[in-house]
């Protein structure tokens, strides 16, 4: 990733800096992988990252949109996705971002619970329109990642449990203005060992089977959810995840019936590493063991280690001199105000611009006003 530094000093920071070509590359490799494989789709998790500038460039891929609420839903259709590409998923819907999904005509309700499906079918008579759904079930496959972020398991709040799935299609085809066109899985984020997606696979093997044997159902769509990871510790080394293993995995290892489409809604992956926080060092602070960088970024900026223990490799883009260890921590009145401690970089002083990387994903999209501070802007490569 190329930073053109002599343009950030009349900057004011803390920002967003989004390299675009980084973001194409991403996006065309992702698209292009997919494509190998008939019946792949690839829909872009919105919840990453909604910023409408990157949201515009995402759509001119034709990447289908995952949402997570209307709010996603209206961001979507205003970058210009068609919603004939839009799936909306989350277990608390409400009425008023169902009954605006529905007049949009969206692809798919990704439903997690009988109360919901329950809303859907009065509102969808009352539009009087057909919805199409994909139940969403917990393959109870756990992931190697943060268990903030693990959402597969039985005593998750998400989806419908394995078990539940015959009630459900019981209940569904019961609704007269619901369509039952797939099912729906997603074990978790930030996942980096291909076995946990084959241990996905095994299980949508396993339940599709047990469907077509007990009750002879095979339906048109498989969504398989997202959780592709990037390497945080090296975004220069890896700036483009290995999607051609990750859409292999599935190729290879999930058993599909003929015509049948399958799902992938990415997000992290695909938007991550052409973002950084730029920010600047306000203070140099020594205690008595440690030495601080105080940079004028906080938590409210970018939430990710005080949420999850995230790690972000932080460089600093103006000096060359011999590293040094800091805790690099910013101004916000918690203790949790830490993006690393005892990190190396250049040895800092007062008005350095730092770059903390890997921040395209949750990091913007997840930044608020504590303490009064204002929201970070946010700079485009194309820009500058």
């Amino acid at each position: 990733m190329r930073f053109p530094i002599e343009k950030f000093s009349n900057i004011d920071t803390p920002f967003y800096y989004y390299d675009v070509e980084l973001l194409k590359k991403t996006l065309d490799c992702a698209k292009s992988e997919a494509g190998k494989y008939k019946g792949f789709h690839v829909h872009y998790a919105i919840k990453a990252n909604f910023n409408p500038r990157l949201l515009e460039i995402i759509s001119s891929t034709g990447l289908g949109a995952d949402c997570v609420s209307g709010g996603e839903v209206r961001a979507a259709l205003n970058a210009g996705i068609s919603p004939e590409k839009i799936v909306f998923a989350g277990v608390g819907k409400t009425d008023k971002e169902i009954a605006f999904s529905l007049d949009n005509g969206i692809f798919c309700f990704n439903v997690e619970s009988i109360p919901e499906i329950e809303a859907i079918e009065t509102l969808a008579a009352e539009h009087n329109v057909t919805a199409q759904v994909a139940i969403r079930i917990n393959p109870n496959v756990g992931a190697h990642t943060h268990s903030n972020i693990t959402t597969g398991l039985a005593e998750n709040k998400f989806g419908i449990n394995y078990e539940q799935i015959d009630e459900v299609i019981d209940f569904i085809e019961k609704m007269e203005h619901i369509q039952l066109i797939g099912l729906h899985f997603h074990i978790g984020s930030q996942i980096l060992v291909m076995d946990d997606f084959i241990a996905l696979c095994g299980r949508i093997n396993e339940l599709q089977e047990l469907l077509y044997d007990t009750r002879g159902i095979v339906l048109p769509h498989i969504n398989v959810g997202g959780g592709l990871g990037i390497r945080y510790d090296a975004p220069d080394k890896y700036p483009v995840p290995d999607f051609e293993l990750y859409f292999a995995t599935y190729a290879n290892n999930l058993k599909l019936h003929e015509g049948q489409q399958v799902h992938f809604e990415l997000g992290r992956s695909l938007v991550a590493q052409c973002g950084s926080l730029i920010t600047r060092v306000t203070y140099i602070k020594h205690g008595t063991c440690k030495k601080f960088a105080i940079v004028d970024a906080g938590m409210n900026d970018l939430v990710r280690p005080a949420l999850y223990d995230a790690y972000h490799h932080i460089e600093n883009l103006t000096s060359d001199k011999e590293g040094e260890i800091y805790d690099i921590v910013g101004p916000v009145c918690e203790s949790s105000d830490v993006f690393c401690k005892d990190h190396k970089i250049a040895e800092s002083k007062r008005g350095d611009i730092l770059a903390i990387r890997s921040a395209g994903a949750y990091g913007e999209a997840m930044a608020f006003g504590y303490n009064c501070r204002e929201l970070p802007k946010a700079v485009l490569s194309t820009d500058l």
